[in-house]
């Protein structure tokens, strides 16, 4: 199973007033398991970013001037995607903001259902606490101080982190590799795996006299013994 930990940063609070992402951060989930791939992309809002803007994200318009438009990184940003399904903080923000930018570059949009929201998850499993990034960190001992500003690929990687712990620890599905096969995204085959007799049987952990116990236990319990059974 693929998901995706995304997280987008934005120039303000709503789309239809003219509010843009200028950054995405996404990291890969195989069976729950992080695969090391990444995406990240700055992103050139075409439009100042307000003062409180930049004292959250610490990014300038001097900075953002020569980054790629929307538009010009869409195709990347769906192909790394692909029909994964979404893991986002507080998801309806982001949906809204990326089905924005969608529309307006043409694409098709996301589905209402493309995402788990890690907020609703943390809210339903600790009613009545704080459920930001920020306190689910420290609720399960994760590191977030290099955390000093918002970021979309350092967010995106601790909520991978946040929602693990959310959904039972770091791997809540026991998935046994054979030797010799990599886990996640390249054990495609992994289904097709069967186990195999050992070339070599591990030696016996029984001592001679609980051999010698349970040999005459056996015997004590006749012919019809599970133990003497062909």
């Amino acid at each position: 199973m693929r998901e995706i930990v995304l997280d987008t940063e934005t120039t303000g609070f709503e789309p239809e007033t003219g509010d843009r992402i200028v950054e995405i951060g996404a990291v890969e989930l195989y069976n729950h398991v992080p695969t090391g791939k990444t995406y990240h992309q700055y992103i050139n809002p075409e439009r100042s970013m307000p003062n409180e803007a930049f004292e959250v994200h610490g990014l300038g318009d001097d900075f953002l001037r020569d980054k790629p438009l929307f538009a010009q990184i869409v195709d990347d940003f769906l192909e790394f995607i692909g029909d994964a399904k979404l893991v986002i903080h507080n998801a309806a923000f982001d949906v809204k903001f990326l089905n924005a930018e969608l529309r307006w570059s043409k694409r098709p949009q996301l589905p209402r259902d493309c995402a788990i929201d890690t907020l609703e998850i943390a809210r339903r499993k600790f009613p009545g606490s704080p459920a930001s990034l920020d306190a689910l960190c420290r609720r399960f001992g994760i590191d977030n101080s290099s955390r000093t500003l918002h970021g979309a690929l350092l967010d995106s990687e601790i909520l991978a982190d946040v929602y693990l712990e959310l959904i039972g620890g770091k791997q809540p599905d026991l998935v046994l590799t054979p030797a010799g096969q990599k886990s996640g995204a390249d054990s495609s085959s992994a289904g097709d795996w069967r186990p195999q007799r050992r070339a070599v049987a591990l030696p016996s952990r029984l001592s001679e006299e609980e051999k010698a116990a349970h040999a005459a236990f056996v015997e004590k319990l006749g012919a019809n013994a599970l133990w003497t059974r062909g």
